[in-house]
């Protein structure tokens, strides 16, 4: 086996640690099939991570950080009004869904699943990693509130959190039942409840 540049060699081991635990969960990936997927010997992986737990550490924050500029620079961010521009994240959610399903469900839903009770470590930078992205609604969430349910007793940052449970529910559903279309079927409910939740001024008039 050709050695990747060392230069290189550590971005490959991340890269393949989100493809394989995702496709096979973190049990069923070995060092091993980190090194082959990554064209590495084992010891490059161990000159890099320490461990395979190590690895999924990183391959977490390397997953925030592309996640998180996926996101940040996502067309959804131009949208003026804030209504609206929530139902473009959900759109441009609803965009990520193709392929196979591994590749658009979410590597910290995956992990956490399988090692919340076997690896503290795992399970905490999961969790902080959903929580980070949902607090990025949380602005746009409180504009569109403040716009459209001034009135309202629920909070910005539990309709942020409910979007990411609907959404990683969708992905296990998805898994479960071998069927992607789940989570598009699931964003448009969640799309409707917060129709109901943003009424428009038409819509507010018609309640009352």
């Amino acid at each position: 086996m050709q050695e990747a540049s060392t230069s290189s060699a550590k971005l490959k081991l991340l890269n393949a640690a989100l493809a394989l635990l995702r496709e096979r969960g973190y049990t069923d990936t070995t060092v091993d099939d980190l090194c082959r997927a990554a064209g590495v010997t084992k010891g490059t992986f161990f000159h890099y991570f320490s461990s395979k737990e190590a690895l999924a550490l990183a391959a977490i924050q390397h997953w925030n950080d592309l996640t998180g500029a996926l996101f940040a620079g996502a067309s959804y961010q131009a949208v003026s009004d804030p209504r609206e521009r929530l139902f473009a994240y959900l759109d441009f959610r609803a965009q990520l869904v193709r392929g196979e399903t591994w590749e658009f469900t979410c590597l910290l839903g995956t992990l956490v699943q399988e090692t919340f009770a076997t690896h503290p470590a795992l399970r905490a930078a999961c969790g902080d990693g959903i929580e980070i992205h949902a607090r990025t609604l949380v602005p746009t969430i409180e504009a569109a509130k403040a716009r459209y349910a001034p009135d309202a007793e629920w909070s910005a940052a539990d309709l942020a959190r409910h979007t990411q449970a609907v959404l990683q529910g969708a992905f296990v559903l998805a898994k479960a039942l071998n069927n992607p279309q789940i989570v598009l079927d699931e964003i448009a409910h969640l799309r409707r409840y917060i129709e109901h939740l943003l009424p428009t001024s038409r819509k507010r008039r018609a309640i009352k």
